[in-house]
């Protein structure tokens, strides 16, 4: 069940993805949801703290799942498929998150960026480490320019042409597994 919170970081989301953030008032936002503007207050100080829970969760989201699915496994390959699964996952599910990360950067806060920026790097090294355990011809830069090339793809959901979720899936799975493993 979705809480009240997660329900207006949901919708902000969507609204700034489709709008832009300064094409977004807490008023939308609240109307959105079914509530007042104000009410947002609540649960938030304004809109800024909006746009910076919205990105700082779905960093934590990454982190935490990132891990959990690397550490569940015993291999290298099995890690990176998971990994590849999950990360595929969250872009075909939430290309509003990844439309306000790519646009709405500028506006975050200089801590708020501080705080996305090492979730985000945190995640990346989850990656980088199971690339390296595939690939000993890669030193660590390497291994991060491939992994961030791979997040490039498996990011570029929100403007890829649609075709069925189930064939975007095992597309963007194969083309991933490539890439990280050329």
């Amino acid at each position: 069940m979705t809480s009240r919170r997660e329900q207006i970081l949901d919708t902000a989301a969507t609204l700034f993805a489709e709008r832009g953030f300064h094409g977004v008032s807490m008023h939308d936002i609240g109307g959105a949801c079914g509530i007042s503007g104000p009410a947002l207050y609540k649960h938030f100080t304004g809109k800024d703290d909006i746009l910076t829970r919205s990105l700082t969760a779905i960093s934590e989201h990454l982190l935490a799942g990132g891990r959990s699915r690397s550490d569940a496994v015993a291999s290298a390959e099995t890690a990176l498929d998971a990994l590849i699964d999950f990360h595929t996952e969250f872009a075909l599910d939430h290309p509003a998150l990844i439309v306000i990360q790519e646009r709405e950067w500028a506006n975050l806060g200089i801590q708020g960026r501080r705080d996305v920026r090492a979730l985000q790097l945190a995640y990346v090294d989850i990656w980088v480490d199971t690339v390296r355990r595939l690939r000993d011809d890669l030193d660590a830069a390497e291994a991060r320019a491939v992994v961030q090339a791979t997040f490039g793809l498996l990011n570029s959901t929100p403007h890829s042409a649609r075709i069925s979720e189930d064939a975007m899936r095992s597309r963007l799975g194969r083309m991933a597994r490539a890439a990280l493993k050329a």
